[in-house]
């Protein structure tokens, strides 16, 4: 079941919520003071989403049930990364680029020189690409559009990806695209998943990159797009026409913001104009008409007035927190070797959101949502799911050469979904060291 963002507020609270947060919810996770009564939907008052950048479910969170052996968590049925099961199988491995080509050859992938899932030993990789062609090698290293996912081309694609930059990354042989974290690199993600709720079978909804990915977020659509609308500078494509939840929920009589971090970035933090620029919402016509209407206007606000809601008791019903990418605390994966950005600091910015919201006053009736917005190239072994396409428009900006644009195949509309992503699912009403896996993707989520 999928929520069409063209469907009243009503009947995304009736299905979506029941799909999602009611799969949730039921014995309690970690709660200060006493415990809450049975929760309902109507339990429930403030719905905080935030999709942090570029980390798959196996990448992150594929060590959970070693971390859980580890603290004394009860053993349950979860699928990381294999060589984690009871019993444990073999770590999964993909061709690596073969070592007599070293640049400036390309990546020529070798069965010869497989390349096993391993423990990453720095908290700071360097970005593989998760777009649409990278996306489908993922899927496919020898046949990017079959209908089978043999999932063994993530080592190809981030080398590739590396060689082909100027000047190359460090990594030419996209080794890091194997690489996972454990409870030792991701402690606040560990303890808070095995206190709350996760699951082992959400997934983003399109197989690419981030903006498309962040349509789907805001509008369950993108329209066609598999590219970002400025992929051609010269002739960038218009904004998205689709209805925005908030714009549902504005109908509905239902409040909203959408909180924004202005630091490392030329907005102060009562320019809302300025904020709604620097989140996926411009994306989209409604943006126009937010900038037009000051009531509309006045739901943009900084992340500090997230803080001083909460205190307040002032959250709205439904919020979306952006990520903190001016900051550094996405946890996207380094674009620049100078700039490093490290997990642990994104998760801790992280752990201070939602860290404030439990010690708040609205902690009592709320339900913070954690995912990530697309697996960034980095590696899973459980392939998408089918999907429903949301509006029947295929992919209207594939560029010459680019997978699907020549050949076809049952993977090159948006009846597939992306690869799986991180969860953690945090309220009051959480079940704890609970795991869904019921496969949903992010447009399930409230």
């Amino acid at each position: 079941m999928r929520f069409d963002s063209h469907r009243s507020s009503q009947l995304f609270a009736a299905a979506t919520c029941q799909l999602f947060l009611m799969n949730m919810v039921g014995c309690t996770g970690l709660v200060p003071g006493a415990l809450p009564p049975p929760a309902s939907l109507e339990s429930i008052h403030h719905i905080i989403f935030l999709a942090q950048e570029n980390r798959s479910f196996d990448h992150y969170f594929g060590a959970l049930r070693e971390y859980w052996a580890q603290n004394r968590f009860p053993d349950q049925v979860f699928d990381g990364l294999p060589q984690f099961n009871v019993p444990a199988g073999a770590p999964p491995t993909n061709p690596g680029c073969d070592p007599s080509l070293p640049p400036p050859h390309d990546c020529q992938p070798s069965p010869a020189n497989p390349i096993a899932s391993y423990h990453l030993n720095t908290v700071c990789i360097e970005n593989p690409s998760p777009s649409w062609n990278e996306s489908h090698t993922d899927w496919n290293l020898s046949s990017p559009v079959s209908g089978t996912a043999t999932l063994d081309g993530f080592v190809r694609a981030a080398g590739h990806d590396s060689r082909n930059q100027s000047p190359p990354l460090n990594d030419v042989d996209g080794v890091r695209a194997m690489g996972y974290y454990d409870g030792t690199d991701l402690n606040y993600y560990y303890f808070m998943a095995s206190n709350f709720a996760t699951s082992d079978a959400w997934f983003s909804p399109v197989m690419s990159r981030t903006d498309p990915n962040r349509m789907y977020l805001i509008a369950a659509t993108s329209q066609g797009h598999v590219h970002p609308l400025n992929q051609d500078l010269a002739a960038p494509a218009p904004p998205l026409t689709a209805k925005t939840i908030f714009e549902e929920l504005q109908g509905a009589g239902v409040s909203w913001k959408i909180y924004v971090n202005s630091e490392g970035t030329s907005c102060s933090d009562r320019d809302s104009a300025c904020l709604m620029k620097l989140g996926s919402i411009t994306n989209f016509a409604y943006a126009q008409t937010i900038l037009r209407q000051p009531s509309l206007l006045a739901n943009i606000a900084s992340i500090n007035q997230y803080f001083r809601d909460l205190n307040n008791g002032a959250l709205p019903s439904v919020a979306l927190l952006e990520p903190a990418y001016g900051a550094g605390f996405d946890e996207h994966p380094s674009v620049d070797d100078l700039k490093p950005n490290n997990i642990q600091a994104g998760a801790g910015y992280v752990a201070s959101l939602i860290n404030s919201l439990m010690s708040s006053p609205s902690w009592k009736d709320s339900v913070f949502v954690l995912t990530f917005d697309e697996g960034g190239g980095l590696y899973d072994h459980v392939a998408p799911v089918p999907a429903v396409s949301p509006d029947g428009i295929p992919p209207s900006d594939l560029q010459p050469g680019d997978t699907c644009s020549v050949a076809p195949g049952p993977n090159c509309d948006f009846v597939v979904t992306g690869y799986r992503v991180p969860l953690i699912v945090v309220s009051p009403f959480s079940k704890k060291n609970f795991v869904s896996h019921g496969k949903m993707d992010y447009r399930e989520a409230p």
